[in-house]
């Protein structure tokens, strides 16, 4: 295992020497990006734009980082495992490879928490602005030029502005952003608009007020959602890193001579490595459960 770290050193340390013009975090991050921007699917391209906008995506220091504990972490639970350098390599790479994709779903989660608060921002100053115009239309606009919004979801609020005046009705405009956006607070307003608008509803500020409350009560609850949710994420994480700690258990009780003979054998490093594949999966589905579903409806 010594040996094994002395290798990954001076392998760092060949890779600095060699790119010495430029910072190696920032070399090697660059290169990984590269890659990724070129093959990555476009949403996913959009996404990563917008988490850089936001100020949100991982630095070169802290990819380096994670590189650093994934490298550590793999290569030392599955040496302590197999007691293999061999089969820790090849750990170490799954676990590297694994980066990018825990990176995507990171990006996936602040986008829907972006489009939400944009969302949020739109439905509640809609009403706000209806209150005064009780225009639809009137009220996108005022929407619009008050800088609120952000991209996308200011573009899309032009759009139904164009919609609106094109066909002279507000149907094709609130279809576009229902579809575009299904946030029940959104259908629901828009229903709401093409009820006050066609049928000329009666007490429709009781009943936008009304609505503004749901807003303001759905809001609070997914603030709170998301802070139950990192709080269960926390003792999620160490529930499973004590799942790859059993083995150590095992050895207690068995003693280490007794489990190196356990190894000789096929099918125990057949379980040992469904153990730990298995924990993988576990983790994995439970960071992408953490990440996509942010509570926002």
């Amino acid at each position: 295992m010594v040996l094994f770290l002395l290798l990954i050193i001076a392998f760092i340390i060949v890779l600095s020497r060699t790119y010495k013009g430029d910072n190696f975090g920032k070399f090697f991050v660059d290169q990984a990006s590269g890659i990724y921007t070129k093959y990555a699917p476009y949403s996913y391209k959009v996404v990563r734009e917008k988490t850089k906008q936001l100020g949100q995506e991982f630095t070169p220091r802290q990819y380096i980082i994670k590189i650093a504990l994934f490298s550590v972490a793999a290569g030392g639970i599955s040496y302590m495992y197999f007691y293999s350098v061999t089969v820790s390599i090849i750990y170490i790479i799954a676990a590297i490879a694994v980066i990018p994709y825990l990176s995507y779903l990171r990006c996936k989660k602040v986008y829907s928490e972006f489009i939400f608060e944009q969302i949020q921002t739109y439905t509640s100053n809609t009403i706000m602005e209806f209150a005064t115009t009780q225009s639809f239309v009137k009220s996108l606009e005022g929407v619009r030029d008050s800088g609120i919004l952000e991209d996308p979801i200011k573009t899309d609020v032009e759009h139904m502005i164009e919609l609106a005046y094109q066909n002279g009705t507000i149907d094709e405009s609130v279809n576009y952003m229902s579809n575009l956006y299904p946030f029940y607070i959104v259908k629901n307003m828009h229903q709401l608009f093409l009820q006050i608008t066609k049928e000329g509803a009666q007490n429709s500020i009781d009943s936008l007020e009304n609505m503004q409350l749901d807003i303001d009560m759905l809001v609070e609850s997914v603030y709170r959602d998301r802070i139950d949710r990192a709080t269960f994420h926390k003792q999620f994480l160490q529930f499973g890193i004590m799942l790859y700690l059993m083995v150590m258990l095992v050895q207690y009780l068995l003693g280490t001579e007794a489990y190196l003979k356990l190894l000789n054998s096929i099918v125990i490093q057949v379980l040992l490595h469904g153990v730990i594949i298995i924990n993988s999966y576990f983790l994995l589905k439970g960071e992408k459960y953490y990440y996509e579903n942010v509570g926002a409806e």
